[in-house]
C-alpha cells in the first residue's frame, strides 16, 4: 500500500544514521514513533524535567502529525514510556500529557513505567497512533461508557471504535473509589482485567474473538515464574488461533500494589460484522515453554500484526543468550519469515516497538537500533525502543512488535 513518510525540519535526530521516520500514514492509519525531547544532533533537552520533556515531546508529536495532514484530534491512542522511580503519581503525569492536547480530543491511553530511557536525563517517551479517512475527512468515532471502570483523566478514554478499529486502554486493576482490585496478586487482577475488557469490547458489539492485538505489562523480572501465570490467565479468554501478543516485565508499576495493566486492539466491521482473519505460525519460529493459543502473525483487512520477535528456541530457552546484537538479527529474521508467509515483506512494516535488555546509555541502543534500522529501505517505518534491565526469559535480550499493512486478501 502507499505510504507517506514524516520528517519534519527542524525535527530531533538520533545521534546516529538510521532507515526510520518520524511517522507514516498508510491507508487510514497514521503512525508515528516514540516522540523525545532532543535537539536535531540527538543531544538530550531539559534533561531530568519530566513536565516539560512531556510538554515538547508532544509538541514534537503534534508536528509530525501535521506533517501527515492530520491533527492531535486524530489521535486513537498513545503510549506513553516514562521514568518513575515510585515519586511519581500516574494520574498527575497523564495530567501533564492530557494538558497538551486541544480541546475536544479523545484518545485511548497506556502509561508504562520505566526505570530510565535511552539516554541520560531522557524521561519520557511517547507513540502513538492516529486515524483519518483516506479522502481527510476524520473517522466516525463513538466512545465506550467509562462508569465502573478504573478512573481515567480527561481527556483520555477507556476504549474507543474508529473505522474498523476498536483501541481498549491499559486497564487497571483499580475500583473507581481508587482502591486497588486484590493487591499483589497478579492472577486475580489479570482476571479482573481481563473481565473490563470483555466489557467494554462488548459496548461496541466486540469480543474476545475480535480481538487481534494482546498487550500485557507485567510487574516481574526474568524466569516463567514471573510470566507464566498471568500469561495463562489472560491466554485463558482465547480460543485457538488467538490474536497476536506480547508480554513484557516491568520493575513495577506506579502504585506497587498493581502487579499488571493489560490492552487489546480489535477489529469489527463497520457494518458489525466479524472480519475473517488468517493466521501464521512458520515452522522454523520460536514457542513459548507453556502452550499458549496466540499467533506469531495475523493479517486481518489490510492491516497485519505480528506478536513480539525473540530469540527463542522451541522449548521457550533463549538462543545466543546475553548477546543483544545478535539476538536482534534473529528476532527481525523471524519478523520476515511471518511476513513472507502472510505474503509481504520489510516494505509493508509501518511501525516497530522494541524493548531491549540494557542499561540507560547508548551502548545499548546502538547493539540493535542500527541491526533492525538495516532490514527496511530507507524511508523505513516509525520506531520506538525502551531499555529495560529485564525480560520475560533468561537469558532473552530484545522482544521487537510489528505492525504492517497491505491490500485485504
Amino acid at each position: 500500500m502507499k505510504k507517506k513518510h514524516a520528517w519534519p525540519e527542524g525535527h530531533w535526530n538520533w545521534p546516529i544514521s538510521v532507515t526510520h521516520k518520524h511517522g507514516v500514514r498508510c491507508g487510514e492509519m497514521i503512525w508515528v514513533g516514540g516522540q523525545v525531547d532532543l535537539t536535531p544532533e540527538g543531544v538530550v533537552r531539559n534533561p531530568g524535567d519530566l513536565a516539560t520533556q512531556t510538554s515538547n515531546s508532544m509538541s514534537y508529536f503534534g508536528t509530525v502529525l501535521e506533517n501527515l495532514d492530520c491533527d492531535l484530534q486524530d489521535l486513537v491512542q498513545l503510549l506513553c514510556f516514562y521514568v518513575n522511580d515510585g515519586s511519581v503519581d500516574e494520574i498527575d503525569f497523564l495530567n501533564m500529557v492530557g494538558d497538551c492536547l486541544p480541546p475536544g480530543t479523545q484518545t485511548t491511553v497506556n502509561a508504562i513505567p520505566v526505570p530510565y530511557l535511552a539516554y541520560q536525563g531522557m524521561r519520557v517517551e511517547i507513540e502513538g497512533y492516529a486515524m483519518r479517512r483516506k479522502n481527510g475527512e476524520r473517522t466516525t468515532r463513538t466512545y465506550a461508557s467509562n462508569d465502573g471502570m478504573s478512573p481515567l483523566p480527561s481527556p483520555f478514554c477507556q476504549a474507543l471504535r474508529s473505522g474498523k478499529m476498536i483501541f481498549v486502554s491499559a486497564q487497571y486493576p483499580i475500583y473507581v473509589n481508587g482502591d486497588v482490585y486484590s493487591p499483589g496478586d497478579i492472577v486475580a487482577q489479570t482476571n479482573h482485567e481481563m473481565e473490563q475488557i470483555g466489557k467494554l469490547l462488548g459496548q461496541f458489539g466486540a469480543g474476545f474473538d475480535d480481538v487481534v492485538k494482546n498487550n500485557r505489562w507485567y510487574a516481574g523480572s526474568s524466569g516463567i515464574d514471573d510470566f507464566e501465570p498471568a500469561a495463562l490467565a489472560c491466554a485463558a479468554n482465547y480460543k485457538e488461533p488467538g490474536p497476536a501478543a506480547t508480554g513484557i516485565p516491568i520493575p513495577r508499576h506506579a502504585n506497587p500494589d498493581v502487579t499488571i495493566k493489560l490492552s487489546v486492539v480489535a477489529m469489527l466491521g463497520e457494518d458489525g460484522s466479524h472480519l475473517p482473519r488468517r493466521h501464521v505460525w512458520p515452522d522454523s519460529l520460536w514457542d513459548w515453554h507453556v502452550h499458549l493459543p496466540y499467533k506469531h502473525g495475523l493479517k486481518c483487512d489490510e492491516m497485519i500484526f505480528l506478536g513480539g520477535q525473540v530469540s527463542l528456541d522451541k522449548h521457550g530457552v533463549a538462543v545466543k543468550p546475553h548477546d543483544l546484537s545478535a539476538q536482534t538479527h534473529q528476532a527481525m529474521k523471524h519478523i520476515g519469515t511471518i511476513l513472507n508467509d502472510l505474503g509481504v515483506n520489510y516494505g509493508d512494516v509501518c511501525k516497530v516497538t522494541t524493548v531491549y535488555h540494557g542499561d540507560c546509555g547508548p551502548d545499548a541502543l546502538n547493539a540493535n537500533l542500527p541491526i533492525r534500522s538495516s532490514y527496511f529501505s530507507d524511508p523505513g517505518p516509525a520506531t520506538t525502543g525502551v531499555p529495560l534491565p529485564a525480560l520475560a526469559y533468561d537469558g532473552m535480550m530484545v522482544e521487537i512488535d510489528v505492525f504492517a499493512m497491505t491490500e485485504p486478501d
